[in-house]
């Protein structure tokens, strides 16, 4: 087996004020959404705001690194959270996150209504995570019905659409009327998907299967 070398010298150094800037950049969204301004991100890196651009030649660069973190970090927890690594069973511990964080969820619904436009900067990106989000969910969708555990009665990628659109709802919602608990509204959602699967629920008179 080849021994991976980790970079050295200046790579290392740029690998790391690169990672430094990107954490700052998460800190100052998740503290003020999209209002975030680059010099508030230099300054909590010491740098200034042209040498930024050295690692992120746009502003809406680094925001779309941020959203990527957002979603890299979001499945972390959910799995952290005992969620499990299917999409159903994270789908609560997302909504939980979004709550947490609504800086990060107001950045989030500001591009992507934004990225509707050909001419977005971040079109390109939410077309491709819309279309990854939504095939790996097709997967795990799949898998689950396979494994009766979720309802196999309606396609497998119209349940991940469907999926990927109350979250997303919910985000809007929210942002909206906080008091609103989209976690809970989410659970509901799932609990959905999961009842025709459930065994347990058998034909009645007033409630066919």
């Amino acid at each position: 087996m080849t021994n991976q070398r980790k970079p050295r010298g200046p790579y290392r150094k740029s690998a790391e004020r690169r990672e430094q800037i990107l954490q700052a950049a998460y800190e100052a969204v998740d503290e003020h959404g999209e209002r975030a301004s680059l010099q508030d991100i230099a300054d909590r890196v010491g740098v200034t705001q042209p040498a930024l651009t050295y690692y992120f030649p746009t502003r809406d660069a680094l925001l779309l690194a941020v959203l990527e973190r957002r979603d890299v970090l979001g499945k972390e927890l959910a799995k952290d959270s005992g969620a499990g690594t299917h999409t159903i069973d994270a789908v609560v511990a997302t909504t939980r996150h979004t709550t947490e964080h609504p800086g990060l969820a107001k950045l989030y619904v500001t591009l992507s209504a934004a990225a509707t436009d050909p001419a977005s900067p971040a079109h390109r990106y939410f077309a491709e995570r819309y279309r990854g989000l939504a095939a790996e969910t097709t997967r795990d969708v799949e898998a689950q019905q396979r494994a009766g555990a979720v309802r196999d009665d309606e396609p497998a990628a119209h349940v991940a659409r469907m999926l990927l659109a109350v979250l997303d709802g919910l985000q809007i919602q929210w942002m909206h009327d906080p008091s609103v608990d989209i976690a809970a509204i989410a659970e509901s959602f799932t609990r959905v998907l999961t009842a025709a699967a459930d065994p347990a629920r058998e034909a009645t008179p007033d409630r066919p299967v």
